[in-house]
């Protein structure tokens, strides 16, 4: 892996010759040894329709490719920040949430409305997500931001997981996903702007929740 935790808002990364890592523009915050730092022009979020996609919808995320030999200190905006390691499966999160990532994970850009039609849409527009996600597949590591630090939960069959929408900060494994209506939930026990909706989470795998409502 080629992560490191300084602490809990900085990472240090390992750039090896002949491999790469995509980065958040403007995360880098010191580097050692010869590396070097290239505008991802080509949509290297799922490729050019992809770009093209964000982009109409006001969702694109610039990214840097990072390069060379060397180590990286990556943070950006005082946020927490969670290294997950991926060992063949494949994380769904936020393009804005992506700190740094291994060059060797496939991109790939879902649209939210094939996951759950209309409810996949309502989901993304209550936790604030737009109409769009992001995937990564494959063997790496990914550094991920979020408010307030990070907690992971496992989801297995026999216990499903409930999760404030705007509290979710990204999943993986074989995990299916609706948003459902719960009349008062909201307003008794999450801490949300009352909307009664809640993101339950099933199958095998884990869902990342971060210690706040706020949207990055």
């Amino acid at each position: 892996m080629p992560f490191r935790e300084i602490n809990s808002k900085m990472v240090e990364a390992v750039v090896s010759p002949g491999q790469r890592m995509f980065s958040q523009r403007g995360a880098m915050l010191a580097y050692r040894g010869e590396v070097s730092f290239t505008p991802n022009l080509a949509g290297g979020q799922g490729g050019l329709m992809s770009m093209i996609g964000r982009r109409a919808a006001g969702e694109d995320t610039p990214l840097m490719t990072v390069e060379g030999s060397g180590t990286v200190l990556f943070g950006h905006g005082g946020h927490h920040v969670q290294v997950i390691e991926l060992t063949g499966d494949t994380l769904y999160v936020e393009a804005d949430r992506l700190l740094a990532f291994d060059g060797t994970l496939r991109q790939g850009t879902v649209f939210l409305g094939s996951q759950g039609g209309v409810m996949g849409m309502v989901r993304g527009q209550v936790s604030g997500q737009g109409l769009f996600t992001t995937s990564l597949q494959g063997q790496g590591a990914v550094a991920v931001m979020a408010h307030g630090g990070v907690i992971r939960l496992p989801i297995t069959p026999d216990r499903p997981v409930h999760v404030d929408p705007q509290a979710y900060v990204a999943h993986h494994g074989d995990v299916r996903n609706k948003l459902s209506t719960a009349l008062g939930w909201r307003d008794m026990v999450g801490r949300g702007s009352g909307e009664a909706f809640q993101l339950e989470l099933s199958g095998s795998g884990a869902v990342y929740v971060q210690a706040s409502e706020e949207k990055l």
